[in-house]
């Protein structure tokens, strides 16, 4: 076994595992076993499992990123202080108060990227998985738990006429046209939804300290990159992965807009928006930080509008 391999098996157990007891279950209260859509609905057990699993993961996120925007204003200060300075005594005591703020605030600029990080060997195991069937199939031993049974029920279901083993790039039996609308939708799907997640976050939850960054920079690129590669990448992918993805996909964006509606970052315009409608139903202003309500004396009064500039009155000239 290649060393990718012995490192993703006991994730291809795992996976597997959480596949077949979702089977079990599903073909014990009537479902067919060799049905495609029993073996969907497996698959998205899979992801209900592994992104339950995953919100701890997912609050200490928040509160990373809350962390990264309360940073700001030090870091542009940091930023200020070193600039021009390019001399490695210089560069190294700037990265070392810049770690020291991090351990302040409790944040660091990849936890971000946390939950992608952990999915990423679930998503590889299953990729292993889903793509070893057809030769598992014709072999007829098994896969991590699935029983050799199990995988041919696996090879020769599919939905709508394409099997789930089947991808874009590679065939794997069924009506290719069916596979190839079949992939393009959910490879759309999957990238759309990745797509407006981050972009919520970016137009909804982010002050604007933070959206001036240089962090915040490289990200607005990732916004556009990483949906890219994954739809690209997505021609390899099994159509059961792209299920996993995709729903994988949605739940983020559904957990985003509920955390960009009740619990947005400081600063940000969701946190305008939610204490707007705090205060149409008469209730007082939260505190975002701290998620307690505001006491009258800490509220901010109201910006002075700003009017119009007074012209200097011209005064009469004395008639000589």
């Amino acid at each position: 076994m290649d060393p990718l391999g012995t490192i993703l098996l006991p994730f291809e157990w795992l996976v597997s595992f959480v596949m077949v007891a979702f089977h079990e279950a599903f073909s014990f209260i009537g479902l067919p076993p060799g049905s495609g859509w029993t073996w969907t609905f497996s698959i998205i057990g899979l992801v209900l499992v592994i992104r339950g699993a995953l919100i701890p993961v997912f609050v200490r996120q928040i509160k990373a990123q809350r962390g990264m925007q309360l940073l700001q204003p030090d870091l542009q200060k940091l930023q200020a202080k070193y600039k021009g300075k390019t001399d490695q005594l210089s560069r190294q005591a700037m990265a070392q108060e810049q770690m020291a703020l991090y351990k302040k605030h409790g944040t660091n600029p990849f936890s971000a990227c946390l939950p992608l990080i952990i999915q990423m060997p679930f998503f590889f195991g299953l990729f292993r998985v889903l793509s070893n069937v057809s030769g598992a199939q014709a072999n007829n031993p098994g896969i991590g738990a699935l029983t050799p049974d199990q995988v041919n029920q696996f090879h020769n279901s599919s939905i709508f006429g394409a099997p789930l083993s089947a991808s874009l790039l590679h065939g794997g039996g069924g009506d290719a046209v069916v596979v190839a609308v079949l992939s393009i939708l959910m490879i759309v799907a999957m990238t759309a939804s990745q797509f407006i997640t981050q972009k919520q976050i970016m137009a909804k939850n982010m002050s604007e300290a933070a959206m001036a960054s240089p962090f915040m920079r490289q990200q607005k690129i990732l916004l556009y990159i990483l949906p890219l590669v994954f739809g690209i990448g997505g021609i390899n992918f099994p159509i059961g992965v792209l299920i996993y993805w995709t729903i994988s996909n949605l739940w983020t964006m559904g957990q985003q807009f509920y955390v960009i509606r009740r619990m947005p970052a400081p600063g940000s315009p969701a946190a305008k928006a939610l204490n707007e409608r705090r205060a149409a139903r008469g209730l007082a202003p939260i505190d975002v930080t701290t998620g307690k309500a505001m006491k009258p004396e800490d509220i901010p009064p109201p910006p002075e509008p700003k009017g119009q500039r007074q012209q200097p009155q011209r005064k009469n000239r004395r008639k000589k």
